[in-house]
């Protein structure tokens, strides 16, 4: 029999020799090498990152609902904006999954308009008290104007037939002259309860992927911009409108359809004024990736998503009167249901963990790199997730935040948040190029180890991920980081991270047990692991011929923020 002395240093040989070989896994691995050029400016850091929507609008004004804007909207030191569906939607405000309502338009027994803005002021209270911004979507059709008033009300849950959702609220409308009185009526008391400056300070459109969500032909949803837009600027002539967020923006038919609206808006009769043109201050379009299950496992593509993205940049370009005009994609995911949870679309599995966070930082650099080669004016990029109340909890809807706990992907959203000033030169031995990821995503033996960096006046920043389409475990890998040109001789370093250990409330759920009904206690221990957590706070490093080399290790899907003062 072994004595107690004997067993410890047995169990103490057995770790330190566990720990060696784990370390020799990693340390035999060729570092990846990325070098960062302070000196070199790309382009403004704008944060095109800092929108987000979301189908279910009365999801604004709920419990979670608020605490969630309330965290979005410390995101960026800048206005953040959202996009919510179903604002002129007839119903009784209560929130289910794709659908909401405001009853903002009814008629009276004599078919006069009655207005009535409660529900809708509850949610753009909700926004303006938090300094964010609209992004006002003018539909759908409130059913006492629909063509096809019923049915009206859908109940589709997943799992359901998709097309279970297209009723009422999906027709033009039986008089398009009442249709623009009523966004007038709209518009004109949001400059009387906001004031002028503050709406002027929105952007407005009209429906969402009317070749899908929009029963009726494409000249009809011209006929119905058109009376839009002209209710629009008639309640405020300096108001900003365009659209007109087509799906699917590679496709031959999308690209059509967007080109179409373009030459409507630059050369058609207006259908509501008779004049050439309509008014066009913004284009707008969708970009989503495509993932599968392959064998059991997750596979992600991002690929599809980046198609999208370049298509619509280069349509936009193509035209004198638009390629200045402020593009903002309207939608840009991973994939295309927000509200179909991995219990019925096991290709969904990815959105609880760290898959999610670090595809998001990999596909917004490239999003940048897409504005560089197209000299657009990219605005903005709308990540459609935000919270399911009142469902399971990490049920895998596409969302941000799980009964009010955070989840990983918004952490990378923190990390945006941090970055300010310029974009600046970054150069990755394991960068996978823009041109391979949207050819065939990243699929190679590598994994792809890439950054995208900042510049301010007295700050720095450097995002790294390391990412692969594929969510199979890894050995953390080494990164070497060279940042060149520091504007000083000594700095404070914190360096922030996302993985299995770190600003992961599901790992610690799922340690809990994958509580349903967690106790307050655990709840608190969840908000907590949701946070953005550092693993190295504020350290003062001195800077050698304006130079520093950091030296660490990167789990696969993990995502590195190294933030620089000075």
């Amino acid at each position: 029999m072994k004595s107690p002395a004997t067993a410890f240093t047995l169990a103490f040989i057995l770790i330190i020799c566990s720990f060696q070989y784990s370390y020799s896994q990693t340390s035999n691995l060729e570092p990846a090498r990325i070098a960062v050029d302070l000196a070199q400016k790309k382009a403004p850091m704008k944060p095109v990152w800092a929108w987000f929507g979301y189908d279910e609008p009365n999801y604004t004004y709920m419990k979670d609902g608020q605490k969630l804007l309330t965290e979005i909207a410390a995101l960026s030191k800048g206005p953040v904006y959202v996009r919510a569906h179903s604002l002129l939607v007839t119903g009784d405000g209560v929130a289910a999954l794709k659908w909401g309502s405001t009853n903002a338009y009814t008629e009276d027994v004599h078919g006069n308009p009655v207005y009535n803005w409660k529900i809708i002021d509850s949610i753009f209270d909700t926004y303006v008290k938090r300094g964010m911004k609209p992004f006002a979507q003018i539909g759908f059709m409130p059913q006492a104007l629909s063509t096809h008033p019923e049915p009206y009300r859908h109940y589709w849950k997943p799992g359901d037939n998709y097309d279970l959702i297209m009723t009422g609220w999906a027709y033009p409308p039986k008089d398009y002259n009442k249709w623009g009185e009523l966004v007038y009526q709209w518009v004109k008391h949001s400059v009387e309860r906001y004031g002028k400056a503050e709406v002027e300070s929105w952007y407005w459109e009209v429906w969402n992927e009317p070749a899908y969500y929009f029963k009726g032909s494409r000249q009809e949803f011209f006929k119905l911009y058109d009376y839009a837009a002209a209710g629009l600027k008639r309640a405020l002539p300096t108001a900003r409108i365009g659209g007109m967020n087509v799906a699917g923006t590679k496709s031959k038919k999308s690209q059509e359809y967007l080109n179409e609206f373009i030459q409507h808006c630059i050369s058609g009769t207006n259908y509501a004024t008779g004049k050439i043109g309509s008014p066009l201050e913004l284009v707008s379009f969708h970009a989503k990736g495509e993932p599968k299950l392959v064998d059991g496992i997750v596979r992600m593509d991002p690929a599809p998503q980046l198609r999208d993205i370049a298509t619509g940049f280069r349509i936009v370009a193509s035209y004198p009167q638009t390629r200045n005009l402020p593009i903002i994609i309207g939608e840009s995911d991973p994939e295309g249901c927000a509200a179909c949870g991995m219990a019925t679309n096991p290709e969904n599995a990815y959105r609880n963990g760290t898959m999610y966070s670090s595809y998001t930082a990999a596909t917004f650099a490239r999003k940048y790199e897409l504005e560089d080669q197209y000299g657009i004016n990219f605005l903005g990029a709308v990540s459609w997730s935000f919270e399911f109340e009142n469902q399971p909890w990490f049920y895998g809807f596409r969302d941000l935040a799980t009964n009010g706990v955070d989840k990983p992907v918004l952490n990378v959203f923190r990390m945006f948040g941090k970055m300010s000033g310029d974009r600046v030169a970054v150069q990755s031995n394991r960068m996978y190029s823009l041109k391979t990821v949207m050819d065939s995503s990243i699929r190679g033996p590598q994994t792809d180890i890439g950054a995208l960096a900042s510049k301010d006046t007295r700050t720095a920043a450097v995002i790294i991920w390391n990412y692969h389409d594929e969510d199979k475990q890894g050995p953390a890998e080494p990164v070497s980081l060279k940042v060149d040109h520091i504007p000083a001789k000594t700095v404070a370093m914190t360096h922030y991270r996302i993985d299995s250990k770190h600003s992961n409330s599901y790992e610690v759920w799922k340690k809990m047990g994958s509580p349903q009904s967690p106790t307050k206690a655990q709840i608190a221990i969840l908000e907590k692991a949701g946070q953005l957590e550092m693993i190295s706070g504020a350290q003062k490093l001195k800077v050698d011929n304006n130079s520093l080399i950091l030296d660490f290790t990167l789990p696969r899907q993990g995502v590195s923020l190294i933030k620089l003062d000075w």
